[in-house]
């Protein structure tokens, strides 16, 4: 019988995987994503330049024009991409054990926690105005306030129309993702994946409808405060809604390749999360902004 030499068998010991956790193999990715987000950060201040006709010069050379976010951008995405992509084989070759997996949810709740109290400021900024219009008054120029609240001049939105209509399509996404998971859970492919169809088709749907909806605003975003709280909230939750439908998308991709199965199939639940946390942010978008914020108003028409 063979016998190992002396420190065979302590070497082959310790390249035994004696753990559940996933030590990553070194990776590219967080230095390209940091190299991307720098020149996507530099690029938005050189666009705003380029766009209001001025100048940034570094190095002496004028660098307002748009390419360097573009640039920045694509570096970002391409990262996106490629970073899950090897997620996705790393969860295929079974590296995504049971404690892995809990950690990606715990990572998951703690970003929608983030998420959340992002959302916090957006509110926060909105009823601190409308709730003391007559200190915003004195803080604000004149034209801004004057001293009511929705300001004087500013015609709202009629909330019984199109942003009915966007919460009744929302809601509809939330039962077809609902379905998909499942679908999924029943080992139902088709199912599966006519419920992401369905909810992507309602996500492109909303952001179409929102799109409408802002080019029939009677107000802008800057002017006063009701414009700038309105746009950055309902606005950067159209944003999450962009992300939130590509997130489905890629999911949908994923379902039809079989990725997923009963058993494992975070990277779907985990864009079920999303999708249910947007939905519930619009539903108080719409009760205080949309509703409360139209009381006593003057509706566009």
């Amino acid at each position: 019988m063979r016998q190992d030499r002396p420190g065979h068998r302590e070497k082959k010991m310790a390249g035994t995987k004696h753990h559940d956790y996933h030590l990553v193999d070194p990776s590219p990715w967080p230095f390209i994503a940091s190299v991307g987000a720098f020149l996507m950060a530099v690029g938005a201040i050189a666009l705003m330049r380029w766009s209001a006709g001025g100048e940034l010069v570094f190095a002496g050379a004028d660098i307002a024009q748009p390419w360097l976010f573009l640039v920045g951008l694509a570096i970002v995405l391409y990262t996106m991409f490629g970073w899950w992509r090897d997620t996705v084989k790393e969860s295929q070759a079974g590296y995504h054990t049971r404690v892995v997996s809990l950690h990606l949810r715990y990572g998951m709740i703690l970003f929608i926690a983030s998420e959340v109290m992002f959302f916090v400021a957006w509110f926060w900024a909105y009823f601190d105005a409308s709730l003391f219009p007559g200190e915003a008054h004195q803080v604000l120029r004149a034209e801004h306030t004057g001293g009511t609240w929705p300001p004087q001049g500013v015609e709202v939105f009629d909330p019984w129309h199109l942003p009915l209509f966007n919460t009744l399509i929302l809601l509809l996404s939330g039962t077809t993702v609902t379905w998909a998971h499942h679908a999924l859970l029943h080992n139902d492919r088709r199912g599966l994946i006519w419920g992401l169809v369905a909810t992507v088709a309602l996500g492109v749907l909303f952001s179409y409808v929102q799109a409408i909806e802002y080019s029939h605003a009677a107000f802008a975003f800057s002017g006063n405060i009701y414009g700038a709280t309105f746009f950055m909230a309902t606005g950067f939750h159209g944003f999450h809604v962009i992300v939130g439908t590509i997130f489905l998308l890629v999911c949908l991709i994923r379902a039809m390749k079989g990725h997923f199965t009963p058993q494992k199939h975070f990277g779907f639940e985990a864009a079920a999360w999303y999708w249910h946390f947007v939905d519930v942010v619009w539903l108080f978008l719409f009760a205080s902004i949309y509703v409360w914020g139209s009381v006593g108003a003057v509706i566009h028409e």
